[in-house]
């Protein structure tokens, strides 16, 4: 017979096994299920299918169904038909399939089914429990791994326990219980479970560094076998990373000057994690390629050569990806003589960028950068009054010592205050602007013609107030009042609500410096006692 009349054969004797099968015949579904499970002559491979008949025939008293079953249908098919195959891995178990066991377990202890598969596994519970330590035991790290997640978990040091009523009555202290969690992590990681070794590499990283390094260093040496030799020949060859490694190269590059030791290897981890998209491996590379500092310092260990175009292109990313010190670093750089591409603009455009992003040391410099051209541009110091006031609020000293320079802090005026505290109440409502001026001038030391004649609206920038009536009153000088508290800022911005809608200028309802003057000098009983006051 030729291989035609075989297949021909062979197809057709399926074909009577699967019509069997389907009229409910047990040997015929037994059958099929082991042609799914095993392979047919032109039945494709498939677990599913092959639970599917295997269960169908398990239910019908075919005892090598429910032993297939147990020992080569996996968990990750098995927990999609809970809790129908949950008697068949309990048999194949008490069997003597281990291999069932394990999956037993995985079902029962997950318990990621309906609320009628966990009623169904609630009372296997123990034996599932005891089927996974013996795994464990045995050397199975996948077993290992799962019975990390256990909270009634024997140690691996312990005995393994007989068979007993119930574990939920132990009362085992939770340090005893978190010990022996712990200790089966550590063995499925050492029995190279991928998931158990990042899971130990997670702890070490938020405890110690040199244990993370000592168990990360063997995983990074795997993947850089295999890897390309640097950030531009992964990404010219298009080289697949995934979540969990660049984790792992990111940190391990982290640790990159702790370990001068691990250089070599610790750059090379720097590299493909900054072409995976870590920012702060692309700050790092940056700065390796401009061998400098974050501060903008020349750096002795590094590149042979300086290359500013890599590192402005790895700055530029981490940038993009919300890191300051990434635009402070490119500030610098465009401020350094010998880059060809020198240029003081784009200088101070990246230390804005920077300083918008809250970075301390950017913030000084814009602000005294603003003081410096305050003869150029008179609205100079508001914007440097700005900027060092967002760096005092990081503590910096020199931005206080600068502020201090720049604009006086509100304090009280005597003769506002002496005003206000004599007028009635009904008289003070009477007249509301004039009031809201003279508390305006009581709380930031403003001088008579200041209260008068200042345009309310136009003098409050955010962070300070602006007091500038020189277009109206020549004797005065233009001067800032630095807003530094929270009662400072609600009450100007009370104030200033009553002046929103209103022209503060002469030909407004208030009307000029004069007209003003003699309302508060005619305003209340007696008014020039109170003045001379």
């Amino acid at each position: 017979m030729n291989r035609t009349n075989s297949e021909t054969m062979a197809n057709r004797e399926e074909l009577g096994i699967i019509r069997g099968a389907r009229a409910g015949d047990a040997v015929c579904q037994l059958a099929l299920g082991k042609l799914y499970l095993f392979g047919g002559a032109s039945l494709p491979l498939s677990l599913p299918t092959a639970l599917h008949w295997l269960n169908r025939a398990a239910l019908q008293e075919q005892d090598e169904a429910w032993m297939l079953i147990g020992s080569y249908v996996p968990f990750e098919h098995a927990q999609h038909c809970l809790p129908a195959v949950l008697s068949w891995y309990d048999r194949a178990y008490d069997a003597g399939v281990e291999q069932a066991g394990l999956v037993l377990a995985q079902l029962v202890l997950n318990q990621a089914a309906s609320p009628a598969a966990r009623h169904e596994a609630s009372h296997l519970r123990d034996k599932a429990l005891q089927a996974l330590e013996t795994a464990a035991r045995a050397g199975s790290a996948e077993a290992q791994w799962l019975l990390a997640h256990q909270a009634g978990a024997q140690p691996p040091s312990a005995a393994s326990p007989a068979p007993q009523p119930s574990r939920r009555g132990l009362g085992s202290p939770p340090s005893h219980r978190a010990s022996a969690r712990q200790q089966w992590l550590a063995r499925a990681a050492d029995s190279g479970l991928a998931a158990a070794q990042y899971a130990v590499l997670e702890q070490a990283w938020h405890g110690d560094r040199a244990a993370f390094l000592q168990r990360a260093l063997p995983l990074a040496r795997k993947l850089l076998a295999d890897a390309p030799a640097d950030a531009e020949a992964a990404r010219a060859a298009d080289w697949p990373l995934a979540a969990a490694q660049l984790t792992l190269l990111a940190r391990c590059a982290e640790l990159y000057d702790q370990h001068p030791g691990h250089r070599t290897e610790l750059h090379h981890c720097r590299e493909l994690a900054a072409y995976g998209g870590d920012r702060h491996a692309q700050l790092a590379l940056g700065l390796w390629f401009a061998r400098m500092d974050g501060d903008g310092k020349r750096q002795v260990d590094g590149i042979a050569a300086v290359n500013f175009k890599r590192a402005i292109r790895w700055l530029t990313q981490a940038g993009e990806q919300g890191l300051a010190e990434a635009w402070y670093a490119l500030s610098r750089i465009y401020l350094k003589p010998e880059f060809s591409q020198r240029s003081v603009a784009e200088a101070q455009g990246y230390l804005e960028r920077a300083a918008d992003m809250g970075h301390g040391l950017a913030q000084l410099e814009c602000g005294m950068y603003a003081w410096r051209n305050r003869r150029t541009d008179e609205n100079s110091d508001v914007r440097a009054a700005y900027w060092l006031q967002k760096a005092a609020a990081q503590g910096c000293e020199e931005a206080e010592a600068a502020l201090a320079r720049i604009g006086a802090a509100p304090k009280a005026s005597a003769w506002a205050d002496a005003i206000l505290g004599g007028m009635p109440r009904e008289v003070l409502e009477s007249q509301p602007l004039l009031a809201a001026r003279l508390e305006l001038a009581g709380l930031f030391g403003l001088s008579r013609a200041e209260a008068l004649l200042l345009d309310v609206k136009a003098a409050d920038q955010g962070h300070c107030l602006v007091v500038d009536i020189r277009a109206s009153y020549g004797r005065s000088k233009r001067r800032l009042i630095l807003l530094r508290t929270a009662r400072a800022r609600q009450a100007l911005d009370r104030i200033g609500r009553l002046f929103d809608q209103l022209d503060n200028g002469p030909d407004g309802p208030e009307g000029n410096y004069r007209q003003r003057l003699y309302r508060l000098k005619t305003w209340g009983t007696p008014a020039e006692d109170r003045l001379a006051a």
